[in-house]
């Protein structure tokens, strides 16, 4: 018996892990970062009280596929938040994509650049950065929303390896990755463009912006008013634009939730937050084989 549990196991921890890789999203170098040497690392013991990612020099993609018997087709790129300092690759990553594995859809966790950091500890170096912050993240902008294009062209041309529709391909982010998500949402190419978009509580102002694509893809916006950074604004700024442009746009405004909460529960109305994004995706007829 007990040696039947352990082969159950194994079995099971082979299956995950066989639908869980990570694979580099350049090959060599990230262009515009050539000269960056820092390693990637890990903090979970932090003022954001989560673990987080930083130092990414290197971007990649955690691909998480759901069971082939359930998967429908449709792929989103996953871009945690974190400033541009750090992902917060748990709540607002990880957690996310099996929660849509579980709907059937393909994952893909994107660890994109961010600013490198000088100490082990990037949330406190993201409050010492204070009114100096816009500058510092501006040019890393460019460099992380190329990771977001680069990301969708990848997810393409792999397509039929990862049993995915190559014309239903999205990109979700959150606060920051919110603003890497707009970013790819304004500049695309034909092989880069994504299907749908989903930005969770962005920060508006760093990201690249133009006119609104004339092709360009719908949009499911969502933040909580009582965000205390004050980017509920920013959503209502987006949608505006979207709108102005007669496109596709669905924006949810929770009373309550603040800022970050992406995948934790805190008894509120963003604990259900997700399964607002799984109703517009079926909506969308995303859901369906």
């Amino acid at each position: 018996m007990k040696l039947g549990i352990t082969i159950m196991a194994s079995l099971m921890s082979f299956t995950i892990l066989a639908q869980e890789r990570v694979v580099p999203l350049y090959d060599g170098t990230a262009p515009g970062s050539e000269t960056w040497t820092h390693e990637e690392k890990i903090n979970d013991h932090n003022q954001w009280q989560t673990r987080v990612v930083y130092n990414v020099a290197k971007p990649s993609l955690t691909v998480m596929l759901p069971d082939p018997a359930m998967a429908n087709g449709t792929a989103v790129v996953i871009c945690p938040g974190g400033a541009f300092y750090a992902l917060s690759i748990d709540s607002e990553g990880l957690d996310v994509a099996r929660w849509l594995n579980g709907k059937g859809v393909a994952c893909f966790v994107l660890k994109y650049r961010l600013v490198p950091c000088k100490t082990d500890d990037p949330t406190r170096e993201v409050m010492l950065a204070g009114a100096g912050l816009d500058g510092i993240v501006a040019p890393i902008v460019k460099l992380a929303a190329a990771d977001g294009q680069v990301a969708i062209g990848h997810v393409r041309t792999h397509a039929k390896e990862y049993g995915v529709n190559p014309e239903r391909i999205g990109i979700m982010g959150f606060s920051a990755g919110g603003t890497v998500t707009a970013s790819v949402a304004y500049k695309y190419t034909k092989e880069t463009r994504p299907n749908f978009v989903a930005p969770i509580y962005l920060q508006y102002d760093w990201a690249l912006k133009g006119p609104v694509p004339s092709d360009a893809p719908p949009m499911f916006i969502l933040a909580a008013t009582d965000d205390p950074l004050g980017l509920a604004s920013h959503s209502v700024a987006l949608y505006s634009d979207w709108i102005k442009a007669r496109k596709s746009a669905e924006m949810h405004m929770l009373a309550k939730g603040g800022h970050g909460f992406g995948m934790r529960k805190q008894n509120l109305p963003s604990d259900r937050w997700i399964e607002l994004f799984a109703e517009w995706l079926d909506g969308q007829g995303l859901l369906k084989k």
